[in-house]
């Protein structure tokens, strides 16, 4: 069983909001993940995040990020449940962090749920027939094809994928961050990328690395 530090009960307990002993005691049943702690939360009640989920937040700000001259443009809206929450300095640093997270690691779609089954059949058929083309046993083919799937959702769901200034949370366990500091219901509604030439012929260039490099600063 992987050892529970304090450091690993205050990160989940600034996740979630839940108490010191209910965050302590979901990565003891978690064997340490600290995903698979904040599930237990959620699933228990104890998150403030989960209790603050199901109410309505139609406050919010569409947020606006250019890159590189005006080469890459997102917007996106993120709702709060009130005016004054859409005001507050964390909520527009958040905004803004999601909005060069869209920049730079070009999600598809929000959640894992926006992706078209036939989308998600068509990878699995792709990564099957791979996988039997390295010499992987029939046996085991399915398993590892499940977990290219979630490899799949962490590129495409900017939900799943890791935060591009803390690669060891998801943008998801960012969020819940958010609503537990601020004490409110967040949602990241929607958002559109674009990108000068893009679908077009040109020669290519790293703008993820570019936009990174300006988060880090």
């Amino acid at each position: 069983m992987a050892a529970v530090t304090a450091g690993m009960v205050k990160e989940l307990r600034v996740m979630t909001g839940a108490g010191m002993m209910d965050c302590k005691k979901a990565l003891v049943e978690s064997d340490g993940s600290i995903e698979k702690a904040v599930d237990l939360l959620r699933e228990k009640g104890l998150s403030k995040a989960a209790k603050k989920a199901g109410r309505i937040a139609a406050e919010g700000s569409v947020v606006s990020y250019i890159h590189g001259g005006g080469r890459i443009g997102v917007l996106v809206e993120i709702n709060s449940e009130t005016d004054f929450v859409a005001k507050n300095d964390e909520f527009k640093t958040f905004a803004k962090d999601i909005a060069m997270q869209i920049a730079a690691a070009k999600p598809l779609y929000l959640t894992k749920e926006e992706v078209p089954q036939e989308e998600i059949e068509h990878e699995k058929k792709v990564l099957r027939e791979q996988a039997l083309n390295e010499g992987k046993p029939e046996k085991i083919v399915d398993k590892m094809v499940e977990g290219r799937i979630k490899k799949y959702y962490k590129e495409v769901c900017l939900l799943e994928q890791p935060f591009i200034k803390d690669g060891d949370k998801t943008i998801q366990q960012l969020l819940n961050e958010k609503i537990a500091f601020l004490g409110e219901n967040l949602k990241i509604r929607r958002f559109t990328r674009y990108e000068v030439g893009e679908g077009l012929e040109k020669k290519e260039e790293n703008f993820a690395e570019e936009v990174a490099k300006q988060m880090q600063k």
